[in-house]
C-alpha cells in the first residue's frame, strides 16, 4: 500500500524523487527499528525464562520450545496485561480454578483468566494444565522434540481459537531455534529457585539474564549493591567488587549488573568483531556491555588506562 501510495503521488508530480526517497528511508528505518525491538523483547524473554521451561519439560513432559513459544506468543513476551498484571504468561481462563482472578475481553467481553503469584507459578499451571487435561492427553504420546505434532496437537485440542495459531508457535519456535532447548537435560537451578521465590519483601525480583557465561540484571530506581545483593544472595562487597566498582556508589537506572566475576573477553561469537565507540560511552561502560573486566578490555586493544577515548575508534572484544 505505501509503495502505491508514493507512485501515485510521484505520477502526479506532488513530491520530487529526492523526498520520496528520504520519505521511504524514514518508513524502512521505522519498520527495521519495530522489528529490532521485538526482536530484543523476544530474546530477553527467551534468556529469562527458558531454563523454567527446561526444568518443566523434564518435569511434565511438555517439549521447552513449546512452553516458550506459547509463553512469548500469548503474554506478548511478557508485555501483556495479563502477564504485568497476573502474571499469567499463558492465557490460561478461570476453569475449575480456585485462586486469585483478573478479569480481561477476550473471545467475550470481561472474561476471567487465572493470576498467579510469580511468572513461575504460571509456567507451572500450564504445564500441569496441558499433563492432567483429558483434551491434550494424545500430546503426550508424541516425541518430546516433535514440536510441529505438539503445535498442531495444541490447534486441534481448543487451546487457541486463532486458525492460524499451530504455525504462529512453530514460526517462533523456528525463527529463535527453540527446539534447541527440547534437547536439554539439566537447567539452572539458581535462576529456576530464584523464580520460585517470585518476590522479596514483596517486591519483584529482578529478571536475571545470561551472557558471556555469566549473569546480569538491569538496576532499578533506587537500587544499591546491598539491595541487590540481599535479593540474590550475594555479598554486596562481593558483587561491587564483580562490577569494578566501590561498594557505596550510586547505583543508575538501567545499568548493567553482573552477579558473577566478569570474564577476561568476550563470547565466542564475538570472535573477529569489533565494537565502535560510540558518543557517551566510557571505557568501563563497555566493559560492562559485554561482561569483560576493565583491565582485560584495556589489554585486549594494547592500551593504557590513561588512554583517551575517541568517538569511531574500534575495539576488540575477544
Amino acid at each position: 500500500m505505501r509503495d502505491g501510495l508514493m507512485k501515485t503521488l510521484a505520477a502526479k508530480g506532488k513530491w520530487n524523487r529526492r523526498f520520496l526517497a528520504a520519505l521511504l528511508l524514514l518508513c524502512a528505518a521505522g519498520n527495521a527499528r519495530s522489528q529490532t525491538s521485538t526482536l530484543n523483547s523476544y530474546t530477553r524473554y527467551i534468556e529469562q525464562y527458558h531454563n523454567i521451561a527446561i526444568e518443566q519439560m523434564l518435569k511434565w513432559k511438555v517439549p521447552a520450545s513449546i512452553t516458550l513459544a506459547q509463553g512469548l506468543l500469548e503474554s506478548a513476551a511478557g508485555q501483556s496485561s495479563l502477564a504485568i498484571q497476573g502474571n499469567n504468561h499463558f492465557g490460561i481462563k478461570c476453569h475449575g480454578w480456585g485462586g486469585a482472578t483478573v478479569y480481561r475481553d477476550d473471545d467475550r467481553a470481561n472474561e476471567c483468566f487465572r493470576a498467579y503469584p510469580s511468572a513461575y507459578d504460571s509456567y507451572e499451571d500450564h504445564s500441569r494444565f496441558l499433563a492432567t487435561g483429558q483434551r491434550y492427553k494424545s500430546l503426550f504420546s508424541l516425541r518430546i522434540t516433535d514440536y510441529k505434532g505438539w503445535a498442531k496437537g495444541l490447534k486441534a485440542a481448543g487451546y487457541a481459537t486463532n486458525p492460524r495459531y499451530a504455525q504462529s508457535l512453530i514460526d517462533i519456535i523456528e525463527r529463535y531455534q527453540l527446539n534447541k532447548y527440547d534437547k536439554e537435560r539439566s537447567y539452572d537451578k539458581f535462576l529456576v529457585d530464584r523464580a520460585r521465590d517470585g518476590s522479596v519483601n514483596g517486591q519483584p525480583l529482578h529478571p536475571i539474564y545470561i551472557y558471556n557465561k555469566n549473569y546480569y540484571l538491569y538496576a532499578r530506581r533506587g537500587d544499591t549493591f546491598r539491595s541487590i545483593a540481599d535479593e540474590v544472595g550475594i555479598s554486596y562487597r562481593k558483587l561491587a567488587r564483580y562490577n569494578e566498582r566501590n561498594k557505596k556508589d550510586a547505583l543508575e537506572e538501567g545499568e548493567i549488573i553482573w552477579l558473577k566475576k566478569k570474564r577476561s573477553k568476550g563470547p565466542k561469537e564475538l570472535k573477529g568483531q569489533v565494537h565502535t565507540i560510540m558518543a557517551g560511552e566510557s571505557m568501563y561502560t563497555i566493559a560492562q556491555r559485554y561482561g569483560i573486566r576493565l583491565k582485560s578490555l584495556y589489554k585486549l586493544n594494547r592500551l593504557t588506562p590513561d588512554f583517551t577515548i575517541t568517538v569511531g575508534y574500534p575495539l576488540r572484544l575477544r
